[in-house]
């Protein structure tokens, strides 16, 4: 709904769907309570917008603090409430581990995108009839091949698909966002010298995690005076266009493209595309990857290294072309449908959860 981060509810109208309510959440980066508060006012505006609408379910999706208000609202409103992608985990610093476990705890029923995850929710305690493995839904879309062509993307982009292209997007580290623009410096130092190798970069914005609009101010400050045709700028580019790119790795001819930053997209949708992935610093550290994944620390010369592998190197480039997809396989969405038709919303059944680790203890302790 911000226009300073792309807008992107316009691609949700444009796919058809009937928007019943618009919820501000409010994000002052400049205060340091400004996601707690983000979160309070999510909860008040959400639960208003549930006692409206009065859904049979409420579906939220992964780990950020958005998500995080919606369920609290709708827990506390007696919504049976769905999660998709609890269980997985990120160890680099963000606070989405923690939100993701605790939305897990409230929800009442659990959509994982991969076995593993299913287990870590099975030892926290969660009725096994409530969780089930379908796999990551983006997948859905790349496996039904919507997304932009090759001919979209020459003309949206003015792409040479004879060289290669790089596509960028630098999330901040929630628990160190005073060092965003310290962080992605190196960065953008990269592409530029990338770039004059005649690499064309293709710069989204983050997301409007705290310090995110600070590494959208280093951005456009780095590039002010530059003229190189090789980059360019975007506030965000939409899936339909973002799976495009990715998708020229699988091309015929493949053409060379190399996926770079420390957005989960580039864990958990370049494997479907098999195009590289270079991924910076500690933001997606834990996370479940493919063997397509280069993981490099905030060093302009690691940064640039990896890339020349990934576009260069024929052994990795069939790495990555073979690498199989740890996040499903493409029918994530008529699994999710299938079953939240055939559950009851019936309270006893599905508002009251049982905790299933019984935690007894003999002369030793504590033992399961």
């Amino acid at each position: 709904m911000e226009k300073d981060f792309g807008k992107t509810i316009e691609e949700i109208e444009k796919d058809g769907f009937e928007i019943h309510s618009q919820v501000d959440i409010e994000l002052d980066e400049s205060k340091v309570y400004a996601t707690p508060n983000a979160i309070g006012t999510g909860i008040l505006s959400i639960s208003k917008s549930l006692a409206e609408i009065k859904p049979d379910f409420l579906v939220v999706y992964a780990d950020r603090f958005e998500g995080f208000a919606a369920v609290v609202a709708g827990t506390q409103m007696n919504i049976p409430t769905a999660h998709i992608e609890g269980g997985d985990i990120t160890e680099g610093g963000a606070l989405d581990d923690s939100v993701r476990h605790a939305m897990t705890k409230l929800a009442h029923i659990h959509f994982t995108t991969n076995l593993q995850a299913t287990n870590r929710i099975l030892a926290m305690g969660e009725s096994s009839w409530r969780v089930h493995t379908v796999g990551f839904p983006a997948i859905d879309l790349i496996k039904e091949n919507n997304y932009a062509n090759s001919q979209e993307l020459v003309s949206r982009f003015s792409l040479d698909l004879s060289r290669p292209v790089l596509l960028f997007t630098q999330h901040s580290v929630t628990t160190e966002f005073e060092l965003s623009e310290q962080q992605i410096i190196p960065s953008l130092k990269a592409i530029k010298n990338l770039s004059e190798e005649g690499i064309q970069s293709i710069i989204t914005f983050p997301n409007n995690d705290v310090g995110g609009r600070k590494i959208i101010k280093t951005i456009k400050e780095f590039f002010r005076e530059s003229e190189n045709e090789n980059i360019q700028i975007h506030k965000s580019i939409g899936r339909y266009y973002y799976h495009g790119i990715l998708a020229l790795s699988q091309a015929k001819p493949r053409k060379k493209v190399v996926c770079v930053g420390n957005s989960s997209s580039g864990i958990k949708e370049t494997p479907a595309f098999g195009c590289p992935a270079v991924n910076i610093g500690s933001r997606q550290a834990g996370r479940l990857r493919a063997d397509n994944v280069i993981d490099v620390d905030y060093k302009e010369k690691e940064i640039s290294d990896a890339v020349h592998l990934s576009l260069e190197d024929k052994t990795f480039i069939k790495t990555c072309k073979e690498t199989i997809n740890p996040y499903g396989i493409g029918d994530a969405g008529i699994k999710i449908a299938k079953i939240l038709s055939e559950i009851s919303v019936d309270s006893k059944t599905i508002l009251r959860k049982a905790m299933t680790l019984k935690g007894q203890v003999n002369k030793e302790g504590w033992f399961r």
